[in-house]
């Protein structure tokens, strides 16, 4: 998932924000879903998608905090995942030199 956000701990990174990259992988019991073939006994990925979108949108000063915030709302959102793994990237940080991302992996 791509987003425009506006997380860093320098005022001017949050006020200009930068590009960021988002990969969570769930893991879940599926076999419902997998006899049922209906959305209601699955991990709907449209819900995924719009808890990531919503906690990328709140500004924040480390990555940290923001991949934390999401896994925490996949939690209390689907109580069958019994792990995830989010990985956020920064694009093109401002760290005075040219870096491609810097990158933070967290998981429960």
């Amino acid at each position: 998932m791509e987003f425009f956000a506006h997380h860093g701990c320098f005022g001017e990174e949050r006020l200009i924000g930068n590009k960021f990259l988002v990969n969570l992988s769930v893991v879940a019991d599926s076999s419902a879903a997998a006899e049922t073939d209906d959305i209601n006994d699955a991990v709907n990925y449209q819900i995924l998608y719009d808890i990531v979108a919503n906690e990328m949108a709140i500004p924040s000063h480390l990555l940290e905090h923001v991949a934390n915030r999401i896994l925490e709302s996949v939690r209390r959102a689907f109580p069958q995942i019994s792990s995830a793994e989010i990985s956020i990237d920064k694009l093109n940080p401002p760290l005075g030199g040219k870096v491609g991302s810097s990158r933070v992996v967290m998981a429960i």
